[in-house]
């Protein structure tokens, strides 16, 4: 299993164990946390610290496009949730990732693909932050439900921690794990939200939802 120290600090905080700032420069409070980590899971290798089919995060996205999947939006995420809610397999999905290519990754976030699923809801196609519109395909409340839902049970099936470090949205990519996006604002807003709000007050509220179901 492949890792960078950043993966590794990321995992570190997600677990409960805190690195210091996740920089990707495995230093005296990393190394700390990481001996923190392996003494309370009982284990004697990092790789341990992870799930065996070397996925460890969450990313959720919309596809700034129009309801209805097209093979673009497949290639790129792992999963996408489709209008009613329905969870939609990308040309990646999660499952043979695990099973049959550890490792392979949907290219669906910026230098930060690698153990990540890609999770998308199909939407938002026009849509604009400042000043606010929605657009003509905005979020549904039923695409909310089906993010969360796909988002446990994810959770469950592969021992992914929730937390801002290991279930967060492309938007907290840059603020949460120091790895440069492009002006990316999936998923500042979600149906009953007058306007977008701070990525990561956002994502809270979307952790929540989900271990609400765990």
């Amino acid at each position: 299993m492949k890792f960078t120290t950043r993966d590794l600090q990321a995992r570190l905080a997600a677990l409960g164990f805190h690195p210091g700032p996740i920089d990707g420069l495995h230093g005296a409070r990393t190394n700390a946390a990481l001996n923190d980590a392996m003494a309370d899971r009982v284990v004697m290798r990092p790789e341990a610290l992870f799930h065996s089919s070397g996925l460890h995060r969450i990313h959720w996205h919309w596809t700034a496009g129009a309801y209805g999947e097209i093979q673009l939006e497949l290639d790129h995420y792992n999963a996408l949730i489709d209008q009613d809610g329905t969870e939609v397999a990308g040309t990646f999905p999660t499952e043979a990732q695990a099973r049959y290519h550890p490792g392979l990754a949907a290219s669906h976030t910026r230098n930060a693909n690698t153990g990540a699923i890609g999770l998308a809801v199909d939407c938002m196609a026009g849509a604009r932050e400042r000043p606010f519109r929605a657009g003509r395909y905005p979020m549904t409340r039923a695409q909310l439900d089906g993010l969360v839902r796909v988002t446990a049970r994810l959770c469950r099936q592969y021992d992914i921690p929730v937390s801002r470090w290991s279930t967060l949205s492309h938007a907290e990519i840059q603020p949460t794990l120091g790895i440069p996006q492009r002006a990316k604002w999936d998923i500042c807003w979600f149906p009953g939200m007058d306007r977008p709000g701070d990525p990561v007050e956002v994502g809270d509220r979307i952790r929540a939802m989900v271990r609400g179901l765990l």
